[in-house]
């Protein structure tokens, strides 16, 4: 398949601007960008479509610009239902390095950089009026969608004019770098369109945007987030043993469609991969698959290994192998306690790992209970420091899935 065969196979193209992308793609090579809001100091997997979208372009040949919006990211893309918050300058600019490490290390370098913060700093309110607003007619702006829905709650001057300044992004680097393409979500069709209408009325010439759909989830929320909180791509806020439990628990329906749009397998490879899957779905193949790819792509085999091992020693209950650190890893959102020098009896009852002494004694005679991974059922045994992993951790095991972890304070 051609470059642009592929991305429609994916399912990666959603709405075109250009009629002439298909060749422009396949047989010449361009520069093309792509932006981000610095919101935060890590990018979240609800980003990763469009990084390796940017990436399967690099990788034919074109050339690469995140934008990463310093500018923009101090006004706020507007939400569909309210204002965003004003971040402060400085937090910007720590979230600004944070991207720029990430990107860097993701692209191995290819990837320019470039902040909008740079080019607008200096321009004053006239200029801007005179350079942009003069082009673009304010009936054109409301029947932006993202403005539209806007309207009957409020929206302000400064969010309103955001889409003047992206679309000032795309002429600087049209410009400046000679940029003509710019790819982004579905949600930025509009800020796009405005930029390829202020080339076009400015120097007259036509370049060209494409937009990816939306990736959800079986539930029909954004692909990544669950109940508010985002599975960052900064191993330091979202561990590989966290993103490869959310990976390899992506619903069967969706997860062909995953290895299309994350992975960069090919059309045959996930056609072998697919067809393993379907005769033993009970082995989760394809998500295992999906995992794998992600994270090595992310964050290198190593980590993928360390989560894959993780995962298998909390599933089997053989956690001696585990270090302190992977062991933290793995039982993050666990249930904790303080460990107290008590018996084990009373630590299951007053941690409520059991609801009263009769039932953890129940457990207890069933071999229900291990402790640092091996069964137990001698009530008085004493939970302390002594019998702490490395001092520091005792971890508690009731049935095959319920994990307690005791901090030694």
């Amino acid at each position: 398949m051609t470059l642009y065969e592929d991305l429609k196979w994916r399912g990666l193209i959603k709405d075109v601007a250009g009629e002439d992308l298909e060749k422009k793609l396949n047989e010449e090579k361009i520069t093309f960008y792509w932006g981000t809001d610095p919101t935060a100091d890590s990018l979240h997997i609800g980003h990763y479509s469009s990084l390796v979208t940017a990436k399967r372009l690099c990788n034919a040949g074109h050339h690469p610009i995140l934008l990463v919006g310093g500018a923009t990211g101090l006004i706020g893309d507007p939400r569909p239902t309210s204002e965003r918050e004003i971040i402060p300058y400085e937090k910007v600019l720590e979230n600004i390095d944070g991207i720029r490490n990430q990107i860097d290390k993701l692209f191995n370098g290819k990837a320019e950089i470039v902040n909008n913060y740079d080019w607008m700093k200096d321009m004053d309110l006239i200029t801007f009026l005179r350079e942009v607003g003069k082009y673009i007619n304010v009936n054109y702006m409301l029947d932006k969608d993202i403005i539209r829905r806007r309207l009957e709650t409020g929206i302000t001057f400064a969010e309103f004019t955001y889409t003047l300044m992206q679309g000032y992004d795309f002429l600087h680097l049209y410009e400046t770098k000679n940029c003509i393409m710019q790819v982004e979500g579905s949600d930025q069709w509009g800020n796009i369109t405005t930029g390829i209408d202020l080339i076009g009325k400015k120097t007259g010439k036509n370049v060209y945007g494409f937009t990816m759909p939306l990736i959800l989830d079986a539930s029909g929320r954004k692909f990544g987030k669950s109940e508010g909180n985002a599975l960052w791509l900064d191993k330091n806020k979202t561990s590989s043993y966290e993103l490869y439990q959310y990976l390899i628990n992506s619903d069967d329906s969706k997860i062909e469609e995953y290895l299309k749009v994350f992975t960069f397998l090919s059309k045959e490879e996930i056609e072998k991969v697919m067809e393993k899957h379907e005769n033993a779905k009970e082995n989760r193949i394809a998500q295992k698959e999906l995992a794998k790819q992600i994270i090595t792509d992310l964050h290198g085999e190593e980590e993928y290994d360390k989560a894959v091992r993780i995962s298998e020693a909390l599933f089997s209950g053989n956690i001696s192998n585990l270090s302190i650190n992977e062991i933290e890893d793995g039982l993050k959102d666990v249930p904790s306690f303080d460990v107290t020098n008590s018996t084990l009896i009373d630590t299951l009852v007053n941690n409520k790992i059991a609801s009263s002494r009769r039932e953890a004694r129940e457990f207890l005679n069933s071999g229900s209970i291990s402790v640092n991974g091996q069964k137990v059922s001698d009530e008085n045994m004493i939970i302390d420091k002594d019998i702490a992993i490395e001092g520091k951790l005792v971890i508690i095991r009731r049935g095959k899935k319920k994990y307690y972890l005791g901090v030694i304070k």
